[in-house]
């Protein structure tokens, strides 16, 4: 299988890294795919229960300003300035949409290694898996049980 573009999801922490360096090595070997890489912050009304009577307007502003600030440190030493894009929403969902709306062919997630098929991949790996209609690759990030 030759992939175009890949669509590489990170959740911005430090195995974000770990996770856009497999994604370059499969783009490399498919005559320089594509890749385009993505955060999904989830939207302030979700994360609070919705039931907060103010406007989260600013804050989530500002959470959307440090993501992208986030996430273009972590393209920055693979020198991928374009193609980075912050979305609010629900993760499985919005990287499923952007899968459909862009030609994606590949999407690459981090997986925690946990017990169990309910926890083999985490809730928003199991959740792009389930409802993905391109091949997903899950790279295990985190502690390893030799660490």
């Amino acid at each position: 299988m030759s992939y175009r573009h890949i669509l590489v999801a990170v959740d911005l922490t430090k195995d974000s890294h770990k996770i856009l360096e497999r994604a370059i090595a499969i783009a490399e070997r498919n005559n320089g795919a594509k890749i385009s890489i993505m955060h999904t912050l989830e939207p302030l009304g979700f994360a609070y229960g919705g039931d907060i009577p103010m406007d989260l307007t600013s804050i989530q502003d500002q959470l959307d300003d440090h993501a992208k600030k986030r996430l273009a440190e972590i393209a920055a030493p693979h020198i991928l300035e374009a193609d980075q894009h912050v979305v609010v929403g629900m993760p499985d969902t919005e990287i499923h949409r952007f899968a459909a709306d862009h030609d994606v062919d590949l999407i690459v997630v981090g997986s925690h290694g946990r017990h169990g098929f309910a926890l083999l991949l985490g809730s928003t790996s199991t959740g792009v898996l389930h409802g993905a209609q391109c091949d997903v690759l899950a790279v295990r990030v985190g502690k390893t049980s030799d660490e």
